[in-house]
């Protein structure tokens, strides 16, 4: 059992991060988008603090250089701000389980902008990854429309903010990959030093969504939501199986397996949705999202395995 200790804890991040888009997917329709958000990214901030108190004997995680606090600003505006309005948006039109296939996409959004910033040589492997990534999403999305020709089966507003949430994980992952080079590794242990750019990163999320929420809406969404003991259960709980208890265990996961092997079995979610998406909210499960699912999952794999 321990000799695929990566393994199994890898498959338990899937599970992790299929309950959390569950969850968005209800909390956005029952809290709001921005509302949800906000109170995400003020949860991640207020469990983040034990951690590095107990670690570090400090609140908040040791100081860093300017310019790694700067590309985690940036990372946190694309990823999370302009990332994460985008997925629960989508959420909200087209479900998690669509939601969840289109972030297969990020893969193919990291290695484009790790090319252009990185300078990192796109292989025919990537190239083909990518290919039967977009295969597997044609597959679950598109189908035969009048005078048999191909249309979209999905809102159209949908699968534009699914996209847009999927390029800025990707960009966003690889702008935190810049910044955390920045870090100095001497202040803290190695592994925490993905909870202290993620603490950078949720401060501006914080402070974005905060502003949206206020410039659209106001604080009245957010003081109602504080009243609201089942919608504070599904943010906290988000906030937990999300960007806490997912992240932690990921980066556990490549500890004690391969980096290939341990993504490509996180990068499961859009297979392990599918049931527990109709359980709960009644999507019909159809062939063509099945093998789509499969398909832009193993696309994803070459993406790591190359």
């Amino acid at each position: 059992m321990m000799a695929y200790l990566g393994e199994i804890i890898s498959i338990g991040v899937a599970f992790s991060w299929t309950a959390a888009a569950l969850l968005c997917e209800y909390g956005s329709k029952r809290l709001g988008n921005l509302t949800l958000n906000v109170l995400r990214m003020a949860l991640t901030l207020l469990f983040s603090v034990p951690l590095f108190w107990m670690v570090t004997g400090s609140v908040l995680p040791p100081v860093t250089s300017l310019s790694a606090c700067g590309w985690m600003f940036l990372s946190g505006l694309v990823g999370y701000v302009i990332g994460d309005f985008c997925l629960f948006q989508c959420y909200i039109i087209i479900g998690s389980r669509y939601g969840q296939l289109f972030m297969t996409l990020a893969p193919l959004s990291a290695a484009l902008m790790a090319w252009v910033t990185l300078g990192q040589q796109m292989s025919p492997t990537s190239i083909v990854a990518m290919l039967t990534t977009l295969l597997g999403i044609g597959i679950s999305v598109l189908g035969r429309g009048h005078h048999h020709k191909v249309s979209l089966r999905l809102p159209l507003s949908g699968v534009l903010y699914a996209v847009g949430a999927a390029m800025c994980q990707g960009v966003g992952l690889v702008l935190s990959k810049i910044g955390m080079d920045h870090f100095d590794a001497t202040a803290m242990p190695a592994w925490l030093i993905p909870f202290g750019a993620n603490f950078l990163r949720c401060i501006v999320g914080l402070l974005g969504f905060s502003l949206l929420l206020c410039w659209r809406d106001g604080f009245r969404p957010l003081g109602e939501a504080l009243h609201d003991v089942r919608g504070l259960a599904v943010a906290t709980a988000t906030t937990v199986f999300g960007p806490f208890v997912g992240v932690g265990f990921s980066l556990m996961a490549v500890q004690y397996a391969s980096a290939g092997i341990a993504s490509t079995l996180m990068a499961l979610t859009p297979i392990i949705i599918i049931l527990p998406s109709y359980w709960l909210f009644r999507q019909p499960i159809t062939w063509r999202a099945v093998v789509g699912a499969v398909i832009s999952v193993l696309g994803v794999s070459l993406f790591f395995l190359n």
